[in-house]
């Protein structure tokens, strides 16, 4: 019989977690994210550097776990009554947190202190969660939907890669283009 390990909600764990996490935080805005060092982090969090070194691996994957953190979306996206205008105001809010310099690094710390992928799955998971809700919302209403995986290949992904490689014309006209060119006018 194998034995299942069970995680406490909570905890210390949950404590060393938060306490490093804002430890990054503010030490970020007060030195800046290049000075930023283990033994540093662990001084303000109150935790022993071998404590973030068991947890995380090192710097840069705890600045990845951090970013996921911070990436996730506090609110369920907005109503606005019809499917396309819920998924437009969900793509330019989208937009406008992840082409500002700060939601750029973000997801760029969240990629590279993850050499095995799972924090690029939580992220991509933040957005398929939004996009359930809008999608419930339309079936609700009775309105005709694409499947997530269709909004993440046809909104979600061209949006990341313009926000990461091309940013040129990326604005919220693109944003209701690439909306229009999914579900058409719907509402409205």
């Amino acid at each position: 019989m194998s034995r299942k390990t069970m995680v406490r909600p909570g905890g210390r764990s949950a404590r060393v977690q938060a306490s490093v996490h804002a430890a990054v935080r503010e030490l970020e805005a007060e030195v800046g994210r290049e000075a930023l060092t283990v033994p540093l982090v662990a001084g303000r969090a109150g935790v022993t550097p071998s404590t973030i070194y068991r947890r995380w691996g090192d710097l840069q994957e705890l600045l990845s776990d951090v970013a996921v953190e911070r990436l996730r979306p506090e609110t369920a996206p907005e109503d606005k009554g019809g499917l396309r205008s819920d998924l437009e105001a969900w793509a330019e809010q989208f937009l406008e947190e992840m082409s500002t310099p700060t939601g750029r690094a973000y997801v760029r710390d969240a990629l590279l202190g993850d050499p095995d992928g799972p924090n690029a799955g939580q992220c991509s998971a933040y957005a398929a969660e939004q996009i359930d809700v809008i999608l419930d919302r339309a079936a609700g209403r009775g309105e005709d939907a694409p499947d997530t995986e269709t909004v993440l290949d046809r909104v979600v992904a061209p949006l990341m890669y313009r926000i990461l490689f091309r940013s040129e014309g990326l604005d919220a006209a693109y944003v209701r283009q690439l909306v229009f060119g999914l579900v058409g006018s719907t509402d409205r």
